[in-house]
């Protein structure tokens, strides 16, 4: 592909390569990035592989857009993303969510001060930077619901007031497969409020020995003549080497990348075809377009360039496109997945 074709940034120019060809993470960046760079080093000090994961986070900060992440517990969901929080400057907070978990929990609520006679506002853990929503599907639909403002208008209402939220805002979410007992499948308007929703899998062998390997070597956390035995949580830096300042200037570059008019016509028409493909029963709302527009930009970024590429669109239309669509009965009675018939749909437009 030459320099040309890639500023243009058409899907067509892929010709007829498989899709994997554009998901490689070990292909090198055309250039560098600082900031990414940084808060990958910080994070491999705690998090061993795992670094297409990382560049979705830093797609989600870079954009402001929400993350889900999807796993079977211990694959280091939660880990990686206190990792990134503490890699920056940024007010961090998290919810263990669980089946009595209540929205004022969350958003937080007023109470009667008893001194005064008057209500005042208790402001909830949503008032941060980065809010991690630990094992979202585990939390009743009700409690699931109460994010839905926040996220889509970065403003929660207490009582008969509303309130900002911090700049910037975003929440990283991670779940269960829903196949485990004691989860909530998430409605489709907080799914689709999700820019970009990642499966991650079982670490390779390689890398889980390395984590077997750190844990040895963690030693004890000692309390006063009493100790226990340090976790990987306990090994995060507590030094952060970014600060807001470089987040804000990291944003300001990604808003400066090119994407070109047929780039943005290959973002609409993938999502249209969402909505007419036969064995589609729910397909991807507009936010879906929006989504792949402006994570790809941020790759970009992350990758050293000015402009974006097919790359970033066959790289990111799984995270993107998945969550938001479902398959009619007759597709899963006959036994096609969403990521086949997404497959199909990618082939056609490459």
């Amino acid at each position: 592909m030459t320099d040309a074709s890639a500023r243009n940034g058409t899907v067509a120019s892929a010709g007829t390569m498989p899709r994997s060809a554009f998901i490689d993470p070990a292909v090198p960046a055309d250039g560098a990035c600082p900031f990414a760079d940084s808060v990958r080093s910080e994070v491999g000090r705690t998090v061993v592989g795992q670094q297409v994961v990382v560049e979705r986070v830093l797609i989600a900060l870079l954009t402001g857009g929400h993350l889900l992440l999807e796993g079977v517990p211990g694959i280091a969901k939660t880990l990686l993303v206190q990792a990134v929080a503490r890699a920056i400057d940024l007010r961090f907070a998290r919810v263990q969510f669980t089946v009595d978990l209540l929205p004022s929990d969350i958003v937080g609520s007023e109470i009667l001060d008893q001194k005064s006679g008057e209500f005042r506002v208790h402001r909830g853990p949503i008032f941060t930077n980065l809010l991690l929503a630990d094992e979202i599907n585990r939390a009743s639909p009700k409690v699931q619901s109460a994010l839905l403002e926040a996220m889509q208008e970065r403003r929660v209402s207490i009582g008969d007031s509303t309130y900002d939220l911090p700049a910037p805002f975003l929440v990283i979410a991670t779940q269960n497969p829903v196949e485990q007992s004691g989860t909530f499948e998430l409605p489709e308007a907080q799914l689709d409020r999700f820019m970009l929703c990642h499966r991650l899998d079982y670490p390779s062998a390689t890398d889980e020995a390395e984590v077997v390997r750190r844990s040895l070597g963690l030693g004890l956390k000692r309390h006063g003549e009493g100790a226990v035995p340090m976790t990987a949580f306990d090994a995060i830096g507590e030094v952060r080497k970014l600060h807001l300042r470089d987040l804000t200037e990291a944003m300001t570059a990604v808003q400066a990348v090119h994407v070109s008019d047929v780039f943005m016509r290959d973002c609409v028409e993938l999502v249209r075809l969402t909505r007419t493909h036969d064995e589609i029963e729910l397909g991807c709302s507009p936010r879906a377009a929006l989504a792949l527009v402006h994570s790809s930009r941020a790759r970009a970024f992350i990758h050293g360039r000015a402009y974006v590429i097919p790359e970033d669109f066959f790289a990111l239309a799984e995270d993107v496109i998945l969550h938001r669509m479902r398959l009619r009965y007759e597709a899963l009675a006959t036994g096609r997945r969403p990521r086949a018939v997404l497959d199909s749909i990618l082939r056609s437009l490459a």
